[in-house]
């Protein structure tokens, strides 16, 4: 049975955007904050979303993305590249900057900041035309 291009690419954008939620869910019970997902297919054409989120230190951000990483592999997903743009000593990065750092799951990208940097860099004025996708935390805000 041959699957139309319209059903395929259906099914794909519904995995990507499921993908997208848990990892953001993932985020959330490391106790991220400020979580967002953005729809790039209309803008780029490496992923389907971003998710992007802040820990409140370094070492916050980290374990987030260690928290991510750890229940993707739970429900058996890869994660394609991780790394931590704070380690990257050519990049000139100034330590008042923060961390950053970036997942990449393919259809998903993630991106865990620390409140400067996620000031600094602006992904989500960068991405500005973006449509946002809505994510309910499900951990209350203290």
């Amino acid at each position: 049975m041959l699957i139309s291009r319209k059903n395929f690419i259906r099914k794909k954008v519904l995995k990507s955007q499921a993908l997208a939620q848990k990892v953001a869910g993932f985020a959330d019970d490391t106790k991220a904050q400020d979580i967002v997902i953005l729809d790039m297919r209309e803008l780029v054409n490496f992923c389907d979303f971003f998710v992007i989120a802040t820990g409140t230190s370094d070492r916050q951000a980290r374990a987030i993305a260690q928290g991510i990483e750890e229940g993707l592999i739970k429900t058996g997903l890869d994660i394609n590249f991780s790394r931590s743009l704070k380690a990257l000593g050519s990049l000139q990065y100034s330590q008042e900057n923060g961390a950053w750092v970036l997942l990449d799951m393919g259809d998903v990208v993630a991106h865990i900041f620390e409140p400067q940097a996620r000031e600094f860099y602006a992904l989500e004025h960068l991405w500005q035309d973006a449509v946002k996708i809505e994510y309910k935390q499900h951990r209350k805000k203290k």
